[in-house]
């Protein structure tokens, strides 16, 4: 059974920061062979790609998070990680972590952008 738990989230003002996690579980299950991204989804709005990360590495933002957003793993950990900085009240959601190509998902972590 393949678990997949975000954590991370919470009240942040605008301009600031927070990183979320992806804790991966599963005895047949290792990043270091999977494609990851992390979704969001905005109250009221559809469920959409923030950033995906390949197998070797390779990035892709949305424009709406580039230059603020950074996606990582430790795949010793089995984990994954979105940097986010300067965040911005249209970044409330709850963010997803998928792994790419299966029907895995987290259950999400809330980020609230607001002052």
């Amino acid at each position: 059974q393949v678990q997949l738990v975000e954590s991370g989230g919470g009240l942040v003002q605008p301009g600031g920061s927070l990183r979320l996690s992806c804790a991966a579980s599963g005895s047949i299950f290792s990043l270091n062979n999977m494609g990851m991204a992390w979704f969001r989804q905005a109250p009221g709005k559809q469920r959409e790609l923030v950033v995906l990360i390949t197998s070797g590495g390779n990035t892709n933002y949305a424009d709406s998070v580039k230059g603020r957003f950074t996606i990582s793993r430790d795949n010793a950990k089995n984990t994954l990680y979105l940097q986010m900085n300067s965040l911005k009240p249209e970044d409330t959601a709850v963010y997803y972590c998928h792994a790419l190509g299966s029907l895995y998902w987290g259950k999400g972590t809330l980020v609230t952008v607001s002052s």
